[in-house]
């Protein structure tokens, strides 16, 4: 998995340097915006590993920086140094339509922009896939899992707009507020902007979690 998601991000970078990472925190907390000139540590995770969202992130890293951000800068560091990342890290239960509004006026600033835009989500599946899972065994995540893959593997933005919260929540699936961005910003419901191309890397659920990397070129 970690392979497949630094060939993704080097190929990212060859097409655009400049990326907005979605991610999502735990349910009722506030909306966090991350700048580019940020950098943190991976130390209240067991390692301190310095990670930066850009060349020019400087000073004492953060110690509480998301998790999301984390992951965003250390996939830059490894696979696309000259890039620079803008982090939006939603709480987990984020409203559906909030969501949609959200990725409407990412593709606006897109498609306004100058210069080829990124996205990368960083966005956990279900947690529920097996007896040993952060989670436990719930038995709705497993069709719950695969329909994401499903959506995922076939740039389905419908699919993802259509993800049910409140199931979400129920089987550990936190990811889905970061996935319904994603859908609205390929079109969401209407289906008006779905990628002329899909391609898997991976999929799989290690430690009973679901994990999917992939690209969506739009």
């Amino acid at each position: 998995m970690r392979t497949a998601a630094v060939d993704a991000v080097g190929r990212l970078a060859d097409t655009c340097t400049e990326w907005t990472a979605i991610g999502v925190a735990e349910a009722g907390g506030a909306a966090v915006e991350v700048a580019a000139e940020s950098c943190g540590t991976f130390r209240g995770f067991g390692v301190d590993i310095r990670v930066g969202l850009s060349e020019d992130a400087s000073g004492d890293p953060d110690p509480g920086m998301p998790l999301a951000a984390l992951v965003a800068g250390w996939l830059r560091g490894r696979a696309a140094p000259a890039t620079s990342v803008r982090v939006r890290v939603l709480a987990a239960d984020t409203p559906a339509d909030e969501c949609a509004r959200l990725g409407a006026r990412l593709r606006a600033q897109f498609d306004a922009s100058p210069t080829p835009q990124g996205l990368l989500v960083v966005a956990d599946g279900a947690n529920t896939l097996t007896d040993k899972a952060p989670g436990a065994f719930d038995e709705r995540s497993v069709d719950l899992q695969a329909a994401l893959d499903r959506a995922l593997a076939d740039g389905d933005a419908a699919a993802l707009a259509a993800l049910d919260p409140e199931l979400c929540a129920a089987v550990g699936l936190s990811g889905r507020a970061a996935w319904q961005v994603l859908s609205a910003v390929f079109g969401g419901e209407a289906g008006s902007g779905q990628p002329r191309k899909t391609e898997s890397l991976y999929t799989g659920a290690p430690y009973g979690v679901g994990y999917h990397v992939g690209m969506w070129l739009p």
